[in-house]
């Protein structure tokens, strides 16, 4: 049996110690251009326990959860297409890039890229949001595999897909700003 140890990090900076236009900044980018999560969050109201990861990322998706399908609809499409022609034209936030450069999409080869375009538009005209996925610790192949696997999904389902996959890019990016 392995047991795995479970470490809470503190976040930087700590989301107690901010006022609302400070906790804003340092946590509307959680969830791509989207900070009325962040916003919705503090108005919930910021203690010391939201200075850990898991607490923070907890209350951050209460709000996504609470809010109405529309307002998680545009937070979908507040999401770039993955190796998309916003890559390419340099228009992505920095953490997308970064996310995106991690799983090495900035370096598709020509008949990737194709397939990646190929895919996007195939899925933009099933679903009326963007294919997402927490790319990071991902190969091209693993984000081709799951793009194919997941266009044949339900729109309830892959509704749901999507938002779980915001949701895992936000704690990913928590992680990371407590590791900073």
């Amino acid at each position: 049996m392995v047991i795995k140890a479970v470490i809470n990090r503190t976040l930087n900076p700590r989301p107690s110690t901010l006022d609302r236009s400070g906790f804003i900044q340092a946590y509307g980018g959680v969830y791509e251009d989207s900070s009325w999560v962040a916003e919705a969050a503090w108005e919930a109201g910021v203690s010391a326990a939201h200075d850990e990861v898991d607490a923070l990322h907890l209350a951050l998706q209460a709000e996504v959860d609470a809010a109405s399908d529309a307002r998680q609809l545009a937070l979908l499409n507040a999401h770039p297409d993955l190796a998309g022609r916003a890559a390419v034209r340099g228009e992505l936030t920095a953490a997308s890039t970064e996310e995106q450069a991690s799983a090495g999409l900035d370096q598709c080869t020509p008949d990737e890229f194709e397939r990646f375009v190929e895919l996007n538009t195939r899925y933009r005209a099933r679903f009326p949001f963007p294919f997402i996925m927490a790319v990071r610790g991902a190969t091209r192949g693993d984000i081709l595999d799951a793009f194919a696997v997941r266009i044949e999904n339900s729109a309830e389902d892959e509704f749901a897909t999507a938002l779980a996959q915001v949701s895992r890019i936000a704690r990913l990016r928590l992680d990371a700003m407590a590791e900073s």
